[in-house]
């Protein structure tokens, strides 16, 4: 790994992440502009290797929307001229191709695909995707189909399940128990006086021990419970605030801002005992080292931990003598550790008891799985098949009737009319010069139709947006396919490197609008 090359992205994903990016293997289903756009971002961020499958020749028109072919490529294979400029951005991914057609491909060789990490499916009609959909789900590889069509676009995750460990929220609370205390950071607590004499000292008690003496305080006046109704945390915050000696006291402003941590509920959150309560905890020897984590949490969360996850060990910035504040984090990191060994003992008991090697699951990943025990995710995907087939009729007439998501969900509804227009005429509508006001009206009668078959009667579509569906002719605008591209490599990197987490729905881009919005169906 290049240290120096990937240094930015290395921030974001750490070694582990850019190490599951390296060992990747990555299917590109057509190299248009849509598919070379999401597939350069991969290149350059350091994929292991990629493999190209397109069965069609560089054109002339290629040259205006695709900047991974020159007029060298013209009459050249598509697939072959791609590759070779992708390979030109990063020498050390590993690039072939394979001139063939996709739709060929999926229909005459279905477990092709079975040696991928994960496949980009850019541009393929309905039935195609179904099917690649249904072989992916069988080989447990990851896909995420992409389709660019004029100003609109439509990305989709599909796999069966994806577990996170590491989903990096954008906002969490600090793991630093003010409202559930254990028994070394009470004791720690006990040694500092908050009513010291100097005055220097008193500045620099951190707000950790101010808000757990002060809790414990209020719990002994309120027959043991913690601040709860509006005017008691008022009142907390109040009786924190007289504890000031001087208005410079930063520490207790600190205290006085961080005052929500101790009113928060104790124990795990709602979802993570669904987590827990989920069919997949109760491991088999079949199950993955996640939910032989998962199980040996439920049992952590039951005994050892009384209700709590492992402590994360960190704790943040605060106003502090250097003294506390190193005592602190010892404190926070003795009991991060102890409860790591706990879990770990957990863990290979499960694993015994499954018939697997005890040390199969390794140390830094129980201890990645620990300090992330609050922030587990599990994502789970519909079949493409059922979405097409039976979708939420009440989610398509409540976005048809909004005025914020009409244009996505007509969207949504105009991609798959393409498709059945497509399949009656041999053509995509507005595709060749001439008879556009029969296509408009085809398009429209096509649309319809597709709405009463998903259970939507008297449903109808804007006429500006079916013309506009029209006018598009089934292009790819590179301004389009740049940017959806983007979005489609995004999700790649979230589903291989198991970090953030993807996006659960079919998410479209309504470019008229300049609206990005998620579809639940």
């Amino acid at each position: 790994m290049s240290k120096s090359k990937y240094d930015r992205q290395l921030r974001i994903w750490g070694e582990v992440g850019q190490g599951a990016l390296e060992e990747a293997s990555i299917c590109l289903l057509n190299c248009g502009p849509t598919g070379s756009e999401a597939l350069k971002n991969l290149v350059l961020g350091g994929v292991g290797s990629i493999t190209i499958v397109d069965g069609s020749k560089v054109q002339l028109g290629d040259l205006g929307n695709n900047f991974m072919v020159d007029e060298r490529s013209v009459g050249q294979s598509k697939a072959k001229s791609t590759c070779a400029f992708l390979q030109e951005l990063n020498d050390s991914v590993k690039a072939k191709f394979i001139e063939e057609s996709p739709d060929t491909l999926i229909v005459t060789n279905p477990s092709f695909f079975s040696q991928f990490t994960l496949v980009i499916a850019t541009q393929l009609v309905e039935d195609s995707m179904v099917k690649l959909d249904r072989i992916c789900r069988e080989a447990d590889v990851k896909v995420v189909f992409v389709r660019s069509y004029g100003l609109t676009a439509l990305v989709r995750v599909s796999i069966k399940e994806h577990t996170i460990i590491d989903s990096k929220p954008d906002h969490f609370l600090d793991d630093l128990r003010l409202n559930n205390p254990w028994p070394e950071l009470n004791s720690f607590v006990e040694t500092i006086d908050l009513n010291v004499s100097d005055h220097v000292a008193h500045k620099h008690i951190p707000y950790v021990v101010i808000l757990v003496k002060m809790a414990d305080e209020w719990t002994k006046s309120h027959s043991g419970n913690l601040p709860s109704t509006r005017e008691e945390k008022k009142e907390f915050k109040d009786f924190v605030k007289s504890k000031m000696i001087s208005m410079d006291e930063d520490n207790y402003k600190e205290a006085i801002e961080a005052a929500f941590k101790v009113f928060a509920p104790r124990g795990i959150s709602s979802e993570i005992q669904q987590i827990c309560n989920d069919s997949c905890a109760e491991p088999s020897s079949n199950s993955s080292d996640f939910w032989v984590m998962v199980a040996a949490l439920k049992e952590f969360v039951s005994n050892e931990g009384d209700g709590e996850a492992p402590l994360e060990g960190s704790i943040p910035d605060m106003t502090s003598s250097t003294e506390h504040y190193i005592n602190l984090q010892k404190i926070y990191l003795a009991k991060a550790e102890a409860d790591f060994l706990v879990m770990e003992k957990r863990v290979k008991n499960i694993l015994k008891k499954i018939g697997r090697d005890p040390s199969s699951i390794s140390k830094p990943t129980i201890k990645s799985f620990c300090k992330n025990a609050r922030k587990l995710k599990v994502c789970r995907y519909r079949r493409v098949e059922d979405e097409f087939s039976n979708p939420s009729v009440t989610e398509i007439q409540k976005c048809l009737a909004d005025e914020d998501y009409s244009g996505a969900m007509g969207f949504y509804v105009l991609l798959r009319s393409v498709d059945r227009f497509t399949a009656n005429y041999n053509k995509f509508p507005g595709q060749f010069d001439g008879g556009m006001d029969e296509d408009i009206s085809r398009l429209k009668t096509t649309a319809l139709s597709l709405l009463a078959d998903l259970g939507c009667n008297g449903s109808v579509l804007p006429d500006d947006l079916i013309n506009e569906m029209c006018r598009f002719g089934a292009s790819e605008l590179h301004v389009v396919t740049a940017f959806v591209g983007g979005i489609a490599s995004q999700e790649v990197i979230k589903l291989v490197t198991k970090q953030f987490v993807p996006m659960l729905g079919t998410y479209i881009f309504n470019g008229i609008d300049h609206k990005s919005q998620l579809l639940t169906l």
